[in-house]
């Protein structure tokens, strides 16, 4: 089975090979497997740049991503949008920082909003399967796991028991997070405006699946994702490390 992958990893690179593609695409566009080619699958990590709206620094970044998606639509190129949601070991790296010795943890806003984590392991089995299923094509497919919606309030709690420590809270104040956005250099305010929706708003965990929506947990029930009960056992005994993205 032929598919194409366009998976924007790297932003830069991302951007100047996007309109490449899609005519590269169009040119040869050949079914070379007759009935088994379904079509191109475009990850694109997080599906938040048509249903959401982040703070300026971030929001400029879902702009790219919105001339993509639609400059793919109208093509006419089959494809497959991939929304994986908030890289689990990513995020619990940074929100936790097991690394670190320390005796506080940040909480960005009231820490009550919630968001779906997905262990990266489990992005790529689950976008393997997706890249070869003809019921993914022209559909979104969003790994948005039930056990793994959670709020920072409650993250915070699962690590306490599990490590045994009391963490004192640090809350960052959302109007404090909204004048970072404005004052940090780049890609720090990006930074800034991405913990804003996740974590102060709760905008990943807000919204309801579509009639084109797939979830990944309901389409392959046979495949058993990492909860992040489990993934904290795994930071307990040898943590990932940490790492920054780069927009």
């Amino acid at each position: 089975m032929l598919r194409m992958r366009v998976i924007p990893c790297i932003w830069v690179a991302w951007r100047i090979a996007r309109c490449v593609v899609i005519a590269a695409y169009q040119i040869v566009r050949l079914n070379l497997l007759g009935d088994q080619f379904v079509g191109p699958v475009i990850s694109i990590a997080r599906l938040r740049e048509d249903r959401l709206s982040f703070l300026p620094p971030f929001e400029a970044c879902l702009d790219e991503k919105r001339k993509v998606r639609r400059a793919v639509e109208a093509s006419g190129i089959p494809y497959t949008y991939v929304s994986a949601n908030c890289f689990g070991a990513y995020f619990l790296n940074y929100l936790l920082r097991p690394h670190e010795q320390q005796e506080d943890v940040i909480i960005y806003g009231s820490g009550e909003a919630k968001a779906p984590f997905t262990y990266e392991e489990d992005i790529a089995n689950y976008t393997i399967r997706v890249a070869n299923d003809p019921r993914t094509c022209n559909k979104i497919v969003i790994y948005k796991m039930q056990k793994n919606i959670l709020s920072q309030i409650e993250l915070i709690s699962l690590w306490e028991k599990k490590t045994g420590k009391y963490f004192k809270k640090v809350h960052v104040p959302e109007e404090e997070l909204v004048k970072l956005t404005e004052t940090l250099p780049f890609p720090d305010n990006v930074r800034a405006s991405v913990l804003h929706g996740l974590f102060v708003k709760g905008d990943l965990a807000n919204y309801e699946l579509g009639e084109n929506d797939l979830e990944a947990s309901s389409l392959y029930p046979d495949s058993k994702y990492t909860t992040i009960d489990q993934l904290l056992d795994v930071f307990l005994v040898d943590p990932p490390k940490p790492a920054l993205a780069t927009f």
